[in-house]
């Protein structure tokens, strides 16, 4: 049966890349607009695109008459397996940086590359194909399998709330948006706000989603030679040209930003504090976080089991009237939210600065024994051949904590980059037929486990 599924995967290939290619280029960055859709017009013309395609495949599909969620299922039976995915991708940063136009998909090298490639389109595509493998093939489903299509996943996660509220809940899951062989153990997500006073000397804007590192800061006005003289002595990349500085940094998601990530607003914020700047937001950044992606200065040395604390600067506003920070938390999964509430209040408070919080998504623990897990990685070693591979943990935050009985499973393999948030984003397109069989595999697999 598995060198006939293969077989079928390779059959797809061509129709799998064209299916993703259709969804990257709908640019399904959130945005606020006059089309009464909750997340902006491109985010619900990408869930329409992908219904219509499941509904080809033969899918029973479903949307939510707000436009919240949609869903495609197949199968027969009273369990459901779930695979939650998301078609909202985050905004493609720095222009310059890419090669290729982030939503004119493009093939070089046997990669695909463009926004949402490997975050989160094509990996959800690639568990759908596994399911179409399977019945092409000729397996009767006894459970059935329902592909969930979130659509807020990269801000509030209102969408898997809504779904939530009104439908059934998967029996177990997985979520195809992180890395194989799977994360039994998710860090607690905390993102907020600091506000502060204006400053009628200095403006700035600088970042853009709370969950990236920002590798672009820009200044501009007076002070644009001394702040350039200072970034040369401190050996930070940038450029300076008619009264405008960039500071230059490197993109990452925040769950790395201690790892990948070299944050652009902390090397502004220490050079224009070491040129004599003041304004409470750039003293509390310059002296608190710095370039210390662990914010040791204010929590202490925080790690367990599933790895440090990370704290990445993710947006700095500041004009004439008010200033505003966004910052992007990772707790271990051992350590509670009140731990970390009085921290940081505390020293936010000491720059006059107001605390905010935004968003909290509790950790996930899912012990590596359950029978989901035993299954979901022998589905993973018999295909891959990695016997040595362990369940992982992880900084990120998806799908999978939203369900019980649910994890996060591939599609990148060991050794290979995670790539998402980042410039010239893409998926290897052997990869991804690799995960194919992966994931058939695993949904083969599940059918014969007692849930």
């Amino acid at each position: 049966m598995k060198a006939t599924i293969a077989s079928n995967i390779d059959a797809l290939r061509d129709d799998y890349i064209a299916a993703v290619t259709r969804l990257v280029a709908i640019p399904s960055v959130y945005q606020e607009d006059d089309s009464g859709k909750p997340f902006g017009k491109p985010i619900d013309d990408c869930l329409d695109e992908t219904l219509a395609l499941c509904h080809d495949l033969g899918f029973t599909i479903y949307k939510d008459h707000k436009g919240y969620y949609g869903y495609a299922e197949i199968g027969d039976g009273e369990q459901m397996i779930g695979v939650l995915g998301h078609l909202d991708v985050v905004p493609t940063g720095d222009m310059s940086a890419w090669h290729s136009d982030p939503f004119s998909p493009e093939i070089r090298d046997g990669r695909l590359y463009g926004r949402g490639t490997q975050d989160d389109k094509g990996p959800t595509l690639a568990a759908i194909y596994a399911v179409k493998a399977l019945l092409d093939s000729g397996v009767v489903l006894n459970k059935r399998i329902r592909f969930i299509f979130g659509t807020d996943e990269e801000t509030l996660w209102r969408c898997i709330e809504r779904y939530l509220e009104k439908e059934e809940v998967p029996s177990c899951g997985f979520t195809p948006d992180s890395a194989f062989p799977l994360i039994h153990a998710e860090k607690m997500l905390i993102q907020s706000w600091l506000h502060g006073p204006g400053d009628d000397l200095i403006s700035l804007e600088c970042g853009g989603a709370l969950n990236a590192v920002p590798e672009l800061a820009k200044y501009e006005g007076p002070l644009w030679e001394e702040l350039a003289a200072k970034l040369d002595e401190l050996g930070y990349d940038f450029s300076a040209e008619d009264a405008e500085v960039t500071v230059f940094g490197k993109a990452a998601h925040s769950a790395a930003s201690d790892t990948k990530g070299v944050n652009a607003i902390a090397r502004l914020c220490l050079a224009l504090s070491s040129i004599g700047v003041t304004h409470p937001v750039i003293k509390f950044v310059a002296e608190q976080v710095g370039e210390d992606a662990n914010a040791i200065e204010i929590f202490g040395p925080i790690e367990d089991v599933s790895g440090r604390l990370t704290f990445n600067v993710a947006q700095l506003e500041l004009s004439d009237q008010a200033s505003k920070l966004g910052i992007d938390i990772r707790v271990p999964v051992s350590f509670e939210k009140d731990d970390f509430d009085n921290d940081i209040q505390a020293v936010a408070e000491q720059y006059g600065l107001r605390y905010e919080e935004f968003d909290v998504l509790p950790s996930l623990y899912m012990p590596a024994e359950s029978p989901v897990i035993l299954t979901l990685m022998k589905a993973y070693q018999e295909i891959s051949g990695d016997m040595d591979s362990e369940p992982m943990t992880s900084g990120g935050a998806t799908y999978a904590r939203a369900i019980p009985n649910c994890v996060a499973y591939g599609a990148i393999f060991p050794g290979r980059d995670k790539v998402e948030h980042m410039p010239n984003e893409y998926l290897i397109i052997d990869d991804m037929l690799k995960a194919m069989n992966v994931y058939a595999n695993a949904i083969y697999q599940l059918q014969g486990v007692e849930l």
